[in-house]
């Protein structure tokens, strides 16, 4: 047996009073084991660091949440809930990228239903209404004139977002009329199909007030001119008709009643007519186009999708042609008329 500060022939390990290495216990000097000191020979191993897990795309937030499908760790901002577990945004871009994406009956990227391009349409035209009630010039600048068209073709788009300043209730009428086909029409369609039927059946409906305005003359600017030349078109009601149109080619190719809709269509387009300060020609124009470009999303919606925007590319096209040949037709000094003629 060894003495007091003896070495044990076995371990070589000096041993203490007390028969353990160092002075007051396990370890170095001190009885614990410093960042410079070795483990004795035969005391074990010494277990490493444990390194947390961490986000790859984070690394400075620690993630004990694996992505199911790869397996590294994922923070919160990286986790997206999948049909089993979570996975993380790598994971799911690629999927997204490499899956055929899901589609409407008629052809359009599904969505989850909101209706958004309706919204942002509707919070547009009240966004427009209120800039016109606090600066009248907005209207001046923006509403369609047809003598203007030539000189100034945003008018064709424009128009459709602005309604008269002078009564609330055109708007309203618009937007509520906007919003019930849109919540029905916008699942079916798609977001950018019904976009694109909503504005090109607007720029339509500017179209057919040019196309169907009397043959103007060259006798002054406000005297001798047809006066339908010079009178401003503001409002949706065209882009809306053609969604009347677009809704009544769909629910007959699902061979759905639109008993009721030919009701709503008919009172509204009796409005036209039979009062003052409504364009029936913007009416009839969106209600055509909204039938031409529902008739090419059901004639192309089992084929490739480049079809489908091709043919609606070709109606607005068509829409540009016929106007341009109607500005050519008459006098130049009329079709050069822009709005500082109007002072």
């Amino acid at each position: 047996m060894a003495g007091p500060h003896e070495t044990d022939e076995t371990a070589g390990i000096p041993l203490s009073d007390n028969g353990t290495g160092g002075t007051g216990g396990t370890g170095g000097p001190g009885g614990t084991w410093g960042p410079g000191d070795q483990p004795p020979a035969g005391a074990g191993p010494v277990n490493p660091p444990v390194v947390p897990p961490v986000c790859p795309r984070h690394p400075d937030r620690e993630s004990y949440v694996r992505c199911q499908r790869c397996g590294r760790p994922t923070c919160p901002e990286c986790q997206r809930p999948a049909a089993v577990g979570i996975q993380c945004v790598d994971c799911v871009r690629e999927a997204a990228r490499t899956s055929p994406s899901a589609r409407t009956v008629f052809g359009g990227r599904a969505t989850d239903g909101r209706p958004v391009v309706t919204l942002t349409i509707i919070g547009l035209c009240a966004a427009v209404y209120l800039l016109q009630r606090v600066a009248p010039a907005i209207t001046d600048r923006f509403s369609f004139v047809p003598a203007l068209g030539w000189t100034e073709p945003w008018r064709f788009v424009t128009a459709a977002f602005l309604h008269s300043p002078y009564t609330i209730f055109h708007i309203l009428l618009n937007m509520f009329a906007l919003w019930s086909l849109g919540q029905y029409l916008e699942p079916m369609l798609g977001r950018a199909r019904f976009a694109a039927i909503y504005l090109i059946s607007g720029i339509g409906g500017q179209v057919a007030v040019v196309l169907l305005a009397g043959s103007p003359t060259v006798v002054g600017l406000n005297t001798g001119i047809d006066e339908a030349w010079l009178t401003p078109v503001v409002g949706a009601s065209g882009a809306i008709f053609g969604l009347f149109g677009a809704l009544l080619i769909l629910n007959r190719h699902l061979g759905r009643s639109s008993a009721a809709m030919y009701v709503v269509i008919a009172i509204n387009a009796a409005f036209g007519f039979f009062y003052p300060n409504i364009s029936w020609q913007a009416h009839l124009g969106g209600f055509v186009v909204g039938l031409a470009c529902a008739g090419v999303v059901v004639a192309f919606r089992g084929r490739r999708q480049q079809l489908v925007w091709a043919s609606l590319g070709g109606i607005l096209v068509v829409l540009v042609a016929v106007t341009v040949a109607k500005y050519l037709s008459i006098p130049e000094v009329i079709r050069m008329i822009d709005s500082s003629s109007f002072g």
